[in-house]
């Protein structure tokens, strides 16, 4: 079980990201991270719970984010291991609560492409088939992206360039906050309730 949040709005991403990871904790605590869509794709991450992630946080300046707390379920707990990811462009940045079972199958293949995995975990394959499926709409690449997937998830991505938070799911919980110029996606309401009453199952 893994905790997902994703905002996109005008205020600082990270400031609401951590906040409402922290309400997430109780889904996963042994690693979390951060995806803040700025000039370009800033990523921390860290193996442990969301304070050691808040205390080595770097200045990361931008509106549109997406963030994890994770129970590792595949690949033991580290900051390789953590959420999120990026493919090997650097665009795009993903998490995902749940399993991918034919993700070794998968990884095979986009090594075989070229595609380059620095971490144990099936989660991975995801964003690299986003990169391979992408022609220029977030939205219908990660359509296309999970029909080669087979297994249960959630899923949030966020591209450089793009205001948009693209989220998923299958079986496994995700809800849309709806905010005044703003937006959320968590795992957890509760995650939600500081920032809007307005929620989308």
């Amino acid at each position: 079980m893994c905790g997902i949040v994703g905002y996109s709005g005008s205020r600082q991403a990270v400031e609401v990201l951590i906040d409402a990871l922290k309400r997430l904790e109780y889904r996963g605590y042994d690693s979390a991270g951060i995806a803040v869509c700025g000039k370009e794709m800033q990523i921390c991450k860290d193996k442990g719970e969301i304070a050691r992630l808040e205390e080595s946080l770097p200045a990361l300046k931008g509106t549109v984010g997406i963030g994890h707390t994770r129970w590792a379920t595949c690949g033991r707990p580290s900051k390789e291991n953590a959420h999120p990811f990026v493919d090997c462009t650097g665009k795009f940045a993903l998490v995902h609560n749940g399993i991918i079972e034919n993700h070794m199958a998968l990884r095979k293949e986009l090594m075989a492409k070229g595609h380059e995995f620095t971490s144990e975990t099936d989660t991975e394959v995801l964003v690299h088939l986003l990169e391979e499926s992408f022609r220029g709409d977030t939205h219908a690449a990660l359509i296309e992206a999970l029909k080669k997937v087979k297994g249960t998830y959630a899923v949030a991505v966020v591209r450089c360039g793009s205001k948009e938070v693209v989220a998923a799911r299958k079986e496994n919980p995700l809800v849309i906050g709806l905010g005044v110029s703003e937006n959320f996606v968590a795992s957890d309401v509760t995650a939600l309730l500081n920032y809007t009453n307005k929620v989308l199952y």
